[in-house]
């Protein structure tokens, strides 16, 4: 059983907030042999997304972007599960919770997310589409995509 919550940075605790540079820093930099300026100054500005399992470990997070700090309008960052999670619904049911959260404190906006490449069709699984704007990240192929309420039936 997995627990979500959502803080806004100045909620966070200092072992929540190294909790989650640590796992970032685990897979983007680790993992992926991705070395990356990690502090980019939007974590103060943002929602952070913990998922921590039944033993208290944090297993994913997310930023929550504001309007304006990334994008236009609302953003989704740093998505990020740990390996141990990946394969069993765990990431699709992070993208559910984070757009739940999305709705109760926006409203049904458009929101729009850097995506590495390969995971487009995950993010399409959840209405999220390309908008064409492809580039790359860190040496990594990224994807901007766009969560567009209008365009739900």
């Amino acid at each position: 059983m997995l627990d979500w919550q959502f803080k806004y940075y100045t909620n966070l605790t200092l072992n929540e907030l190294y909790d989650i540079l640590a796992l970032r820093v685990k897979v983007f930099v680790v993992e992926q042999n991705c070395p990356y300026q990690e502090m980019d100054g939007r974590d103060k500005k943002s929602y952070h997304l913990i998922c921590r399992n039944g033993k208290g470990d944090l297993v994913g997070t997310m930023r929550i972007l504001p309007k304006g700090v990334a994008f236009a309008t609302i953003g989704f960052g740093r998505i990020v599960l740990d390996e141990s999670e990946r394969g069993v619904q765990q990431g699709h049911q992070m993208m559910q919770e984070a757009m739940k959260f999305c709705k109760a404190e926006f409203g049904n906006v458009p929101v729009y997310l850097s995506g590495q490449k390969h995971l487009e069709k995950f993010y399409n699984q959840h209405d999220f589409y390309s908008t064409d704007n492809e580039y790359l990240e860190d040496g990594i192929p990224h994807v901007e995509m766009c969560y567009n309420p209008d365009s739900k039936n």
